[in-house]
């Protein structure tokens, strides 16, 4: 064909791949992150797991909006402004700052961040009061009862216990304080039976399965209606017609989901098109407030809930769990500093179960970057495109007729979408990534068996036939390992001279054309050398 038919030709493949994308609409959230202090690996790992979703369902034609954003009111952060020594604004400012620095830090691909405390939130907000407040779902009264500042929570006596020095802990390990004062009240207990009846209507709804019997436990065991508002404190939204009071801080952040799709405007194209939610990731801990309080707030408003809603296990510290007061705060930018943003974005999906918990080591950091990074992955495309350069004039080899142990390899590389897709739909990274490293594996393997730097000298046509199975076998695994190790993938891609426009999965079908001129070849995964690194 002719090169100005080939572009005509991409042009229309690309136009069709656009209106397909249109019919796939895909939106996910990373949790509202609070700003009562700086990001540590906790949220970076949240973070990191929403911008592989986000990049392997763009690869897969879909449209995805990929949202995250601050979580900025409440009673804790206007405490620790004031320890601070700063205005409320200026410390969400501040902190607020910080994890947009961290989403350019770790590469992330979103497409919005949104601020609790900007105009466009702000009016959803007290919109999505209203219309509770116009279907009777809202009512004043007077609370009394355990709360946590720290977690912005109420607790039922039930789930406390008592701490060293006598004070009342909630299950988080966060002490609470006896409040009492007028609030406004949600009729979430209304609304049990039906939330009851959404679970068991839709079983992938709350995962994993631990979480979801966790939930179904919790609403099971009766819901109580759920104070909205606060008096105590004035940095939050204020209540519509009673600005006395100011919207209880799980209720202004969980809309974030809505209002960063233009609600109330719920006719418009991005909240048409985007809601309800494809998935809301979130840490454990907050699994209660997206998938009771938050569903229930959308149901009594007439908006459908998210489809999925994922809750992560925890990096812990010697077992304990990441916490700044603890002292076992890790920064992200010291692992990206240290070792590198693709191994650390690696590491944090491939160590562990994504629903689990998992203790952080540098040694395992070291463990996975050296052994599966740098000698399995990296190792094999470096000698691949070295004996690529030297043999084969620093072209695609010319292939003759495959053998059986070609066919396998190329086979096993050509299936490996089809593996993966569910895997990261269920959110399985790290089984996931071991189902890509095992063709990394096999084509190790392959590239011993056959040892085409001893057909260099016996038999130069198969050597060319070997190089050019493993350079096909290297194109898939550049493609499919984008959403894990972005920079990586493409600097793999660059030295194969795959274009930009060809690295979609709907491209894997393609094959690279022989004799395609190739760059000198480069490391993607170096070693890792620190006499240092330990647990």
């Amino acid at each position: 064909m002719p090169s100005l038919d080939r572009r005509r030709a991409r042009c229309h493949i690309c136009a069709w791949e656009s209106i397909m994308s249109a019919d796939r609409p895909y939106f996910l959230t990373t949790p509202i992150y609070y700003v009562n202090d700086l990001p540590h690996l906790g949220h970076a790992y949240t973070t990191v797991a929403c911008d592989v979703v986000a990049r392997f369902m763009r690869l897969d034609g879909h449209r995805v909006k990929f949202l995250t954003g601050t979580d900025e009111h409440g009673q804790k952060v206007e405490r620790s402004a004031q320890a601070a020594g700063l205005t409320p604004q200026q410390f969400t400012d501040r902190i607020s700052g910080a994890f947009r620095d961290m989403t350019g830090l770790l590469n992330i691909s979103h497409d919005d961040f949104i601020r609790t405390t900007e105009p466009r939130h702000v009016r959803g907000v007290q919109a999505l009061w209203q219309e509770l407040e116009r279907r009777g779902e809202i009512y004043l009264g007077r609370f009394a009862g355990w709360y946590s500042v720290r977690d912005e929570a109420f607790y039922d006596e039930s789930e406390l216990v008592g701490g060293p020095t006598g004070a009342k802990i909630a299950p988080t390990g966060a002490e609470v304080e006896w409040l009492e004062e007028e609030n406004y009240f949600f009729r979430l207990s209304a609304w049990q039976d039906r939330l009851l009846a959404f679970y068991e209507a839709n079983p992938d709804a709350v995962a994993p399965r631990s979480r979801r019997n966790e939930v179904l436990s919790f609403v099971k065991g009766g819901l109580k209606d759920l104070s909205i508002s606060r008096t105590s404190f004035s940095w939050g939204i204020p209540v519509p017609g009673n600005p006395r009071h100011v919207i209880y801080v799980w209720l202004d952040a969980l809309a974030n989901y809505i209002t960063a799709l233009g609600y109330p405007e719920t006719d418009q194209e991005e909240f048409s098109t985007f809601w309800p939610a494809s998935l809301h990731m979130v840490g454990k801990d907050i699994l209660r407030f997206h998938t009771v309080y938050w569903h229930g707030f959308l149901m009594a408003a007439g908006i459908a809930p998210p489809k999925r809603v994922f809750a992560h296990g925890w990096w812990t510290v010697e077992g304990r769990k990441m916490s700044k007061s603890l002292g076992n705060f890790i920064p992200p930018h010291e692992l990206v500093d240290k070792y590198g943003l693709d191994p650390v974005r690696y590491f944090m999906l491939r160590e562990l179960p994504f629903g689990s918990d998992g203790d952080f080591s540098h040694r395992a950091v070291v463990g996975r970057l050296n052994g599966d990074l740098a000698n399995d992955f990296g190792n094999l495309a470096q000698r691949v495109l070295a004996m690529i350069n030297r043999n084969c004039a620093a072209a695609v080899p010319e292939p003759a007729p495959f053998t059986a142990a070609d066919d396998r390899l190329l086979g096993d590389a050509g299936s490996l979408l089809d593996r993966v897709r569910p895997l990261i739909a269920d959110q399985a990274f790290n089984v996931a990534l071991e189902t890509i490293w095992r063709v990394v594996a096999e084509a190790n393997r392959y590239v011993d068996e056959q040892a085409p730097w001893a057909l260099r000298r016996t038999d130069p046509a198969r050597m060319g036939t070997v190089l050019y199975v493993l350079a096909e076998i290297l194109r898939h695994l550049g493609i499919v390992t984008q959403p894990f190790v972005p920079a990586a993938a493409a600097s793999l891609l660059d030295q194969l001279a795959v274009p930009p426009e060809a690295r979609a999965f709907a491209d894997l079908a393609a094959r690279l054309p022989p004799r395609r001129p190739l760059p000198a070849p480069h490391g993607i995964f170096p070693r890792f050398v620190d006499t240092e690194a330990a647990d």
